[in-house]
């Protein structure tokens, strides 16, 4: 199963501090420890959401709102993706984690999607497509 890594934004992450250099060293270790045990398949830090834009829907019209966002517990600043056998095994490896901020910080697990998740209405022509487009972008 895959999933995703969430690293919880903090007040300092959002305000921009950078991790000390003992962080950074930890956290190598850390990411080196799950390539080495083929867990991890992609991973990377986010800049504060003051850097970044929402893209809003409401029918046809698209409405571009600018950082930063007010609620900065439900914010992301750091990803991991993983390929793990179970839930239970993406726990361990996230309590293994070094603290990924300062202070208090939070981690959240989420499954991704698998094309069986989306039943009779994933079509065996829509199942093909998305089997075309990973087998590009596995390449």
């Amino acid at each position: 199963m895959k999933v995703m890594v969430m690293v919880k934004a903090t007040a300092d992450s959002e305000a921009g501090a950078m991790p000390s250099t003992e962080l950074l060293e930890a956290m190598g270790k850390f990411n080196e420890e799950l390539v080495n045990a083929g867990v991890m398949l992609a991973g990377e830090g986010l800049h504060p959401s003051s850097r970044g834009v929402r893209v809003a829907f409401d029918g046809p019209q698209r409405r571009v709102i600018d950082g930063p966002f007010a609620e900065t517990r439900e914010l992301v600043a750091g990803f991991w993706l993983w390929e793990v056998r179970s839930m239970d095994e993406a726990i361990e490896w996230a309590k293994r984690c070094p603290n990924p901020m300062p202070g208090p910080s939070e981690l959240e697990i989420r499954p991704l999607f698998c094309s069986k998740d989306f039943g009779a209405e994933f079509i065996p022509e829509l199942r093909e497509r998305e089997d075309r487009l990973r087998e590009r972008l596995d390449h």
